[in-house]
């Protein structure tokens, strides 16, 4: 198979590491993009470190007999997804470096403060509203343009939804309004990409341990008002999923799919 590449956002932490990890062991080149530069480098490197790993062969008797390190698959590029002309530039390094794009993984977000309603300010709906969707739609309108013009023709956008793309926590209206919004891209981006045989799924992840969601074993606000802990799963159940979604034939879309802690409360949520 020819070198497939991708694109992941917020690939510094959490889900998006997760992920730009497992499509690297699958053998994936990646641009890994998000705001600060540290933590995609520590991204990178452990990339690197996988991927220079020999298999099923002993240590070499003298270093210098030793093969080179593999190159690493993955190119950092420090990017805000809010930002237009960032985002237009992170979509012209990938086609510069690697020529083409087969996925993009829309992954950058955030949660927001968890205040009443009537406290959220302006500018914090904004900041959530900015990451979440429009900078959603800034890299998949860029992936879509690049997808459309390359040749062979086409590719994959999976956005990060959310289990609160379907139903909310309480206190998290800007949230809970962009992820269902996302749901709305979805499907926007998988009607107009068919006739370029552009593919759009969405994953909605429910609980996945990362450093965003660690408060949840110590206890969050239920509907009830009571504030409970909550289970959570091993991000790399997220990123396997993600995996799978992403080396399907063109032919074939997971539309949308939800990969959740099996007893957290989500069915029969509020």
């Amino acid at each position: 198979m020819p070198q497939q590449i991708a694109v992941v956002t917020g690939a510094g932490t959490g889900v998006g590491r997760a992920v730009a990890l497992e499509l690297a062991a699958a053998g994936w080149h990646l641009a890994l993009a998000g705001r600060r530069a540290e933590p995609l480098h520590e991204t990178a490197a452990l990339i690197a470190a996988g991927r220079g790993r020999a298999t099923g062969a002993g240590p070499a008797t003298d270093p210098a007999d030793a093969p080179d390190p593999a190159p690493s698959p993955a190119a950092v590029i420090p990017t805000d997804v809010t930002d237009p002309a960032a985002v237009d530039a992170l979509f012209a390094e990938v086609a510069e470096r690697f020529g083409r794009l087969d996925l993009l993984f829309n992954n950058a977000g955030t949660f927001g403060a968890p205040v009443p309603l009537e406290d959220l300010s302006l500018q914090d709906w904004r900041a959530v509203v900015d990451l979440n969707l429009t900078g959603a739609f800034l890299c998949a309108q860029a992936a879509f343009r690049q997808m459309k013009g390359q040749r062979p023709q086409g590719g994959r956008i999976i956005n990060n939804g959310s289990i609160s793309a379907h139903v909310p926590r309480p206190q998290s209206i800007a949230y809970t309004a962009t992820k269902h919004a996302v749901t709305g891209l979805t499907r926007s981006l998988s009607l107009d990409g068919r006739p370029y045989r552009i593919a759009c799924g969405q994953l909605d992840i429910g609980n996945a341990a990362t450093d965003m969601t660690a408060g949840m074993s110590t206890g969050v606000r239920q509907a009830d008002g009571r504030t409970a802990p909550e289970p959570t799963m091993d991000v790399a159940d997220v990123a396997r999923t993600v995996r799978h979604m992403a080396q399907l034939p063109l032919e074939a879309n997971i539309q949308f799919a939800t990969v959740m802690a099996t007893t957290m409360p989500y069915i029969g949520r509020g």
